[in-house]
């Protein structure tokens, strides 16, 4: 437009409005669409809607679903430090105790420095050899022809090799599988508690009352452990030794019992949940491709000869770590990750109330066919150099921003750890025609995954 003077006059647009999901009811809000089919709800909302889309998981509570990637890493880049981790975070910490993992703010920075020696590269390779004893040891319980829930199995495994990990020297058998019995039950019972209304969670079920009991055994069975280690001052070269000579940068102390015990335990929901589903849809994936399977086969041969797997090798098998990468394309394990406006927040060109809950469902982001051609094919080459433009700015295996998954290089070194030992032992098996659907619980996994075990040709011994 031009004034009465001639110049020219900027004109603001003003920004569409947001647009509500159908289907929302009273006091339920789309809980019923996020029950009936969670996964197929949030993908039909990237085909249904645009950049930002507006539902309800709580009554009163507007929820806002970013579907464009680039105001996705702007939430969680740009205004990464401004916002709060919202409510699946929040209500992980209500259920599990405050963590790293649903800290915000300068509360998060500390707590992520305090445990960031855990993760440190030199720390990971000495846990290498852990991982894959307890892989060997699961391979060894599985018996050739056997018809085997590979989820569970990787379930088992996964808890195993976490376990291991943080109480290598600090549980004996009994009190370990005990652990590894309440661990599961809480596993599978946060996703639920997450997304459904508070108000469901405190009815007298018997549901409720197991969750709450595990939970309260699993952090029973942690403080036993703190109290014993601290009692003989010996330093058993685990995660909770470590943990153990950790302080608080602002006071000096070191961690109470109690606040390792909630670092552990939401570590161990978080990690082993996803750990187990990316294992599990990694060992289908093998099983589908045979050409596929021989081309990791063959580079791990190549790379190890009749050896295991060591620490070094992880950066030299270059097909193994694209086949887990697609996997975490595909079939990513988050499907609803959350954040909250603590202020008013500009966010692309609309503004957002404090408040307000922001979510961004990394699924339904890895399976956009704007974004990935051909996304429902499993296609590891697409990683492959000059394969053709990388849409990275789309591609979040583990977040971004400052709450970047701490425990990103401990997840690929257990993932490649037990993928190289697994497929040189034995090989699974499909049945004709079989094909296994994703469902969202606390992660993405395999509804029902049931696979023959058969046997490798040639398998190489096991180590020492």
């Amino acid at each position: 437009m031009i004034d009465s003077k001639g110049h020219a006059l900027v004109t603001l647009v003003a920004p569409p409005p947001i647009p509500r999901a159908a289907g929302s009811l009273p006091f339920l809000g789309h809980a019923i669409q996020l029950v009936r089919d969670n996964l197929g709800f949030i993908a039909a909302l990237r085909t249904t809607y645009g950049p930002l889309v507006e539902i309800t998981l709580q009554p009163g509570t507007r929820t806002l679903v970013v579907q464009d990637p680039g105001l996705i890493r702007t939430m969680l880049t740009d205004l990464g430090p401004s916002l709060d981790k919202g409510r699946f975070f929040e209500k992980m910490g209500q259920l599990l105790g405050d963590s790293v993992v649903t800290a915000a703010g300068q509360v998060h920075v500390r707590k992520r420095r305090q445990l960031q020696p855990a993760f440190a590269r030199e720390r990971i390779a000495r846990y290498v050899d852990t991982m894959r004893a307890e892989t060997e040891t699961a391979v060894e319980g599985w018996t050739v022809g056997q018809r085997l829930d590979v989820r569970e199995a990787m379930v088992g495994l996964s808890l195993d090799m976490l376990a291991k990990t943080v109480f290598s020297g600090s549980l004996d058998d009994t009190t370990f599988r005990r652990l590894r019995a309440d661990l599961s039950v809480v596993m599978n019972g946060v996703g639920a508690r997450v997304m459904l209304p508070d108000w469901v969670e405190r009815l007298p079920l018997p549901v409720n009352r197991r969750f709450t009991a595990a939970r309260d055994a699993v952090r029973a069975t942690i403080d036993g452990a703190v109290t014993d280690l601290q009692a003989s001052g010996h330093d058993t070269g685990d995660m909770l030794s470590l943990l153990l000579r950790t302080t608080d940068e602002e006071t000096g102390r070191p961690l109470s019992g109690h606040e390792i015990s909630s670092e552990i335990l939401t570590l161990a929901v978080a990690g082993t949940e996803t750990t187990a589903s990316v294992l599990s849809w990694v060992l289908y994936e093998l099983a589908r491709d045979p050409r596929i399977e021989a081309r990791v086969l063959a580079e791990l041969d190549e790379v190890l000869g009749d050896r295991p797997v060591t620490f070094d090798d992880l950066g030299r098998l270059p097909c193994l770590g694209r086949v887990i990468e697609e996997t975490l394309r595909l079939h990513h394990t988050g499907w609803l990750v959350t954040r909250r406006t603590v202020t008013e927040t500009r966010l692309g060109p609309w503004t957002v109330p404090a408040g307000t809950e922001l979510a961004y469902c990394q699924h339904a982001l890895h399976r956009d066919p704007v974004l990935f051609p051909d996304p429902l094919v499993f296609d590891p080459d697409r990683w492959l150099e000059g394969s053709g433009p990388r849409p990275t700015q789309a591609f979040l295996p583990f977040g971004a921003g400052k709450h970047k998954c701490i425990g990103d290089r401990f997840a690929l070194t257990e993932l490649v750890t037990a993928i190289a030992t697994i497929v040189r032992r034995v090989r699974f098996e499909l049945s004709p025609g079989q094909t296994v659907r994703p469902v969202a619980a606390a992660t993405v996994r395999p509804r029902t995954l049931l696979m023959t075990v058969r046997p490798r040709a040639a398998a190489p011994p096991a180590a020492g």
